[in-house]
């Protein structure tokens, strides 16, 4: 983006979790126009000074902070600050891009993935566009290409998510759970609801009334509010598993029009936000270690035909859930909003 272009006054609510910290360094890196930087969190962290671009940025209270002036607040701290303070926010004339799931769902707020519907982004009666949930993110700029060209009637997915999508604390057990056990030592399983270290657990989020959990269901809500299809069936399992960082995805599709290996491959290597790792090696193959963490793109291998089904195919999808899954993507949709979209 052009140092000539106009500057704008941003807020980052949540500056001091691992989103926001994430948020803060991308907006560095990728030279955002800012005017001014206000970093809020809750009282506990105000007066704490955060580094960016050669400057120490004093953390100020949210509950007290003033938004007058600020256009375009990243939100980033939980559902329950963004339903107390984005409208606050919006209200005060700022366009806030919020993280949680807080909005996502409301037909007058956006969802947005940069790459996929950034048209979307101009919509917002409300001046609160939604980010949304790192799994669907992720699936996003891989899938629509292939909808717009050949249509995807039905999705079955497995997650497998690593622990710093439940937050600090998740990874915290995770890395304590594992010294206590490899030290032979008992271990008491506390922010996940079993074991996390060396196991596998099929449940994230709360248990809905049809046996899935909420986060197996926002992949059915937000595959097809973003694709802009309800027609789309969305089959998912999330599971969380002892990886620090990166989501992974095995997504087998069933399009209405036959897709080959060959075509998928062409599409997806001119799919913006997207690298195609599909070797038929070993390593030739995305993982959240050696490809995904700390990395911008969505990685997608193991592309081959469903031989169980004429028209599905199959793929393996890698991303950073913390960078792309929601920092990365929040910033992009507001170099959307700032470029007037």
């Amino acid at each position: 983006m052009s140092n000539e272009a106009r500057r704008f006054h941003v807020a980052v609510v949540g500056a001091t979790g691992a989103v926001g910290q994430t948020m803060l360094s991308i907006l560095a890196e990728r030279n955002f126009p800012i005017s001014k930087l206000s970093l809020l969190a809750s009282e506990r962290s105000a007066g704490q000074q955060v580094d960016f671009e050669g400057q120490k940025i004093t953390i100020q209270d949210l509950a007290t902070f003033d938004p007058a002036g600020v256009e375009i607040a990243l939100f980033s701290a939980g559902g329950g600050i963004s339903k107390e303070f984005a409208p606050r926010f919006a209200a005060a004339g700022a366009v806030v891009i919020d993280n949680s799931s807080t909005f996502r769902y409301d037909d007058d707020v956006p969802l947005v993935v940069s790459e996929v519907n950034p048209e979307a982004a101009k919509n917002r009666p409300r001046g609160i566009i939604a980010n949304p949930n790192c799994s669907t993110m992720q699936l996003m700029p891989v899938l629509a290409p292939i909808h717009r060209e050949y249509g995807i009637e039905r999705i079955n997915i497995a997650t497998y998510q690593s622990v710093s999508g439940a937050g600090q604390t998740g990874m915290e057990e995770l890395g304590k759970q594992t010294a206590q056990l490899l030290g032979f030592q008992e271990i008491e399983p506390t922010k996940f609801p079993v074991q996390i270290a060396f196991n596998l657990i099929p449940h994230i989020d709360e248990f809905l009334d049809n046996g899935f959990t909420k986060e197996e269901m926002k992949l059915v809500w937000e595959t097809r509010k973003i694709l802009g299809d309800d027609t789309i069936l969305v089959n998912p399992t999330a599971v969380r598993v002892p990886v620090f960082y990166g989501h992974s995805e095995a997504v087998n599709i069933e399009t209405r029009k036959k897709i080959t290996t060959e075509q998928a491959r062409e599409l997806l290597a001119a799919a913006p936000g997207v690298k195609v790792v599909d070797e038929r090696k070993a390593g030739g193959y995305p993982t959240p270690v050696t490809h995904a963490s700390g990395t911008d793109p969505v990685y997608v291998g193991r592309i081959r035909e469903d031989i169980s089904h004429p028209r599905g195919l199959n793929m393996w999808v890698v991303a950073d859930n913390i960078r792309k899954g929601a920092a990365l993507n929040a910033v992009q949709v507001a170099e959307l909003v700032a470029n007037g979209g």
